[in-house]
């Protein structure tokens, strides 16, 4: 036994490690090497400084207490230079200056002049017109291009990994404190005072500071129409609760826009075509005695509507003959006369001699003859046929006939019919566990394949990565091969007039045949499945799936090696146990119905306030129910000892995402879900089960391998912890995956950006807790069962940092975590000695990071975790 390790008082094992020295040691490591790279950073960058130039080192406002300091500083058009975290380092500028040492301008203007001569005597020599000469003006104007670009930006260090320097003009602080004011003044602040003050640091370095002086702000006092149309005035007054002016609030030059804008839509729902937001007036009257108010100054708000000119009144219109019109030249006008015409309720339908469903686009149309015209119409019109995925775009034109009757005309031009596209990367088949590895994907889409905007979809995809065997770190490759077709109908494919009972709201009907190949080191596992699903989406950020019939036929088979039969052995033994894991791997036929939710208000590259949930309701086998036990013995006895499943799950994941800077956000996660088996085999498919662990969950712990409950990861014939602990260590073996019938898991992550380098790199600091549980006890480990009185105390803690790559397209996502809390870790040694380690985060150590008995866990993911 380890000399380091010593019995505490009370009996238990704890741990005393020489560390103070080394931490020492490490602290001030860091700061030498942090003083070391400021000052080259600062002493670069200085030597090129003229004595009057200055570097803008910050700019901060201050005595604002109604606008927000991030409002203000947003107006402020100069941004100072990077730092990591705020500290005066800025590697960007240091990169820039490195780069900038070995470069001269004026060599790379004479360059760009000699290359611009040689191309005009070389073009002179070629006839116009010819491929030779368009081959040389193609490689010239690549080869000028660039040249060009580095005489304006840099070399390429200056230009992709550099940040040319910010320098602070006086000028520059004049010109933003006269913007504040008149963004105050703007703001209801009629009497702001705005002014700066220069701080001088080291290094030539300068701070501006903004000051304000807000003042009292001027509030409406009462808001009063006048409106020269009596019928636009009864539409405005009716929509007054709408109004965005209110007695009482602060004036604000924004919320007049907006209310312009308002305005100008409601007449327009309202059939006034032609009715514009110039016709708007807002007239503040000041002039009101507000010395006598000691509480705040007021101002009276006019809104007027005009009339156009020489008009008595606004005229309202009505949508005259409508026709759609499916051309395949979108640059020239659709000869009429050479398309197929057919009428459907009331809207000629020109079409290209292609076959398309009219009655379905019918539909998809909101202008109608007769009908008052409305904004909406038009643009739901038009998100409905965008929504399709049959056309380029659809243009709606206008045609002012007599007595105000617009003639309508969408002209629509198709997609290509067949399309395929190729795509290749590096992915991780198995949740970050393992050595990532190449895929491909092969997609072919047929549009309109018969003739009612229907989609054909077949889609193929092959991909390996090196996957460590079932008790080895040896890796070995993992395969996995996916074949899918379908045919995705736009509209609820059912019989009667329910077909188009949701045509408002996206209806996609989709009918899937695939087949999945999984190839790991211990077993091959395949999957025949097929799919009816109905989706609707009846706002932007809600929709609905509605699995009809989801029919899955299951094979799989342990490979004949050491991995494949080591494997086996340790289900069986826990099967002996009690579990059902073992079921998981037996032929099997698996069919179920289910219904998701789903509502969304995150947008993806903007940092506001927004939720996530998804709701989630399935029951798998249900038809069986129809069935005795004794006949579902029969059948699966007739198809060699295939097993049926019957189960209920649900899951509920909600996020919450919390802005608290312009880069900085704090985001929260819960994700909770139940699973009951109660069919003959008393569990559900390995793929309905849930898991803890991995890039996406709990991730001190590789994928799929925390819990379940405070149960050890893997255990011997007597119940103890496999292998049985015999070095210093006592690392348990987390090398099995463990499923459970309970899910309960949640994360709380800091993201904020660190600074920009090429991409905008992005640091996170984040806490994950969770844990599954079984439904029935294990014979020999109680521990996995969830109990309602103590499951708290089996939820494990994990917490670390991320670093993410922020390429705007897509995000590369690195995850160090280590184990706070660890409710398994509970066990006698071989000596006869209670060991009590739940709390393992001081067995962390970094001379030890990755092989310690807390070791760092990396994970490797595309986009964010949650």
């Amino acid at each position: 036994m380890n000399s380091d390790m010593v019995r505490e008082p009370n009996g238990e094992t704890g741990w005393v490690r020489p560390c103070r020295c080394r931490m020492y040691l490490v602290i001030r490591t860091c700061i030498l090497l942090f003083a070391l790279l400021s000052g080259l950073s600062g002493c670069l960058t200085s030597q090129r400084l003229t004595p009057r130039e200055y570097l803008l080192y910050n700019q901060t406002v201050r005595g604002n207490r109604v606008i927000s300091s991030e409002e203000l500083e947003s107006l402020i058009p100069q941004k100072p230079n990077r730092r990591i975290l705020r500290l005066p380092f800025t590697p960007g500028l240091w990169i820039y200056e490195l780069g900038a040492s070995g470069y001269n301008r004026d060599t790379v203007l004479k360059a760009l002049q000699a290359k611009t001569t040689e191309f005009e005597q070389k073009k002179q020599q070629l006839p116009e017109g010819t491929r030779e000469r368009q081959r040389l003006e193609k490689r010239y104007t690549r080869q000028i291009k660039r040249l060009r670009r580095k005489a304006e930006e840099g070399n390429w260090v200056m230009r992709t990994l550099g940040e040319p320097p910010v320098y602070f003009y006086e000028r520059d602080a004049q010109a933003n404190a006269a913007k504040l004011k008149a963004y105050l003044f703007s703001k209801g602040f009629f009497n702001a005072q705005t002014s700066y003050r220069l701080d001088t640091l080291l290094e030539r370095r300068i701070r501006v500071i903004y000051l304000i002086s807000e003042k009292t702000p001027y509030r409406l006092r009462r808001i009063a129409y006048e409106i020269e149309d009596a019928q636009v005035d009864s539409l405005v007054r009716q929509s007054a609760a709408n109004s965005l002016l209110k007695v009482g609030a602060r004036y604000d030059e924004a919320k007049l826009s907006n209310e312009r804008v308002r305005i100008e839509e409601l007449l327009r729902n309202n059939g006034y075509y032609t009715f514009s937001r110039q016709y708007i007036q807002f007239e503040p009257d000041s002039s009101i005695n507000n010395s006598l108010d000691t509480a705040g100054r007021f101002v009276d708000m006019w809104v007027k509507i005009l009339n156009p000119p020489g008009q008595s009144q606004h005229y309202t219109y009505h949508i005259g003959d409508v026709r759609f019109v499916i051309s395949r030249d979108e640059t020239a006008p659709p000869a009429t006369q050479a398309l197929d015409t057919v009428s459907q309720n009331g809207i000629r339908y020109l079409l290209d001699g292609r076959l398309y469903a009219t009655r379905l686009l019918d539909t998809k149309i909101r202008l109608r003859p007769g009908q008052l015209y409305r904004q909406n119409d038009l643009r739901e019109t038009q998100r409905q046929l965008f929504l399709l995925n049959q056309f380029k775009f659809a243009n709606i034109n206008f045609t002012d006939t007599t007595n105000r009757r617009l003639r309508t005309e969408i002209v629509a031009t198709p997609l290509d019919k067949y399309e395929m596209t190729v795509e290749g990367g590096v992915s991780v088949l198995y949740q970050g566990q393992g050595i990532p590895g190449p895929f491909g994907n092969l997609s072919l889409r047929v549009r309109n394949v018969l003739g009612g905007l229907e989609t054909l979809e077949t889609s193929f995809r092959y991909g390996f990565e090196a996957q460590a065997g079932f008790s080895t770190e040896r890796a070995y490759f993992a395969q996995e091969l996916g074949i899918n077709t379908s045919l995705i109908f736009p509209h609820i494919l059912f019989p009667g007039k329910y077909r188009f009972l949701f045509s408002n709201s996206n209806p996609r009907t989709q009918i899937s045949l695939g087949y999945n190949f999984t190839n790991r080191p211990e077993f091959i596992r395949t999957n025949l499945r097929s799919t009816l699903a109905y989706n609707w989406q009846p706002a932007p950020n809600r929709q609905f799936t509605f699995l009809v019939a989801d029919i899955n036929l299951l094979r799989a088979s342990f490979k004949s090696d050491e991995f494949g039969q080591t494997f086996r052995s340790f289900l069986e033994d826990q099967a002996q146990q009690g579990s059902t894991i073992l079921n998981s791997f037996i032929n099997a036929f698996a069919s179920n119905i289910s219904l998701t939710y789903t509502y969304n208000t995150n947008v993806v590259g903007q940092n506001r306030k927004a939720n996530f949930l998804r709701l989630g309701i399935e029951s798998g086998g249900t038809t069986l129910n129809l069935l005795s036990r004794q006949r579902i013995e029969e059948l699966s006895k007739t198809f060699n000892d295939l097993q049926f499943y019957k189960y209920l799950r649900a899951n509920v994941d909600y996020r919450h995402y919390a802005p608290l800077r312009t880069y900085t956000t704090l985001a929260f996660r819960v994700n909770s879900g139940i699973v009951y088996g109660y069919g003959a085999n008393g569990t559900a498919p390995y793929e309905k089960l849930f898991f803890a662990g991995g890039s996406n969950s709990v991730r001190a712990w590789r994928p799929r391998r925390l819990g379940p409950g405070s149960a050890y990861p893997r255990t011997d014939a007597s119940g103890q912890p496999f292998p049985a602990p015999a070095d210093d260590d006592y690392r348990f073996d987390y090398s099995f995956e463990q499923p459970g019938d309970i899910l309960l898991e949640g994360s709380a992550e800091l993201r904020g950006r660190l600074f920009h380098l090429g991409a905008d790199v992005n640091g996170a600091f984040f806490v994950d807790v969770g844990n599954v549980w079984r439904f029935r006890q294990n014979a020999r480990s109680p521990a996995d069962r969830f109990y309602v009185n103590n499951f708290f105390s089996e939820l494990a803690v994990g917490t670390g940092v991320g670093l993410r790559l922020d390429f705007s397209f897509f995000i590369i996502r690195f995850d160090g975590a280590i184990k706070v809390y660890d409710p398994a870790r509970r066990f006698t040694t071989t000596e006869g000695v209670y060991v009590n380690e739940r709390f393992i985060l001081p067995k962390f150590a970094f001379n030890r990071m990755f092989n310690g008995p807390n070791p760092l866990i990396v994970n490797f993911g595309i986009g964010y975790p949650f």
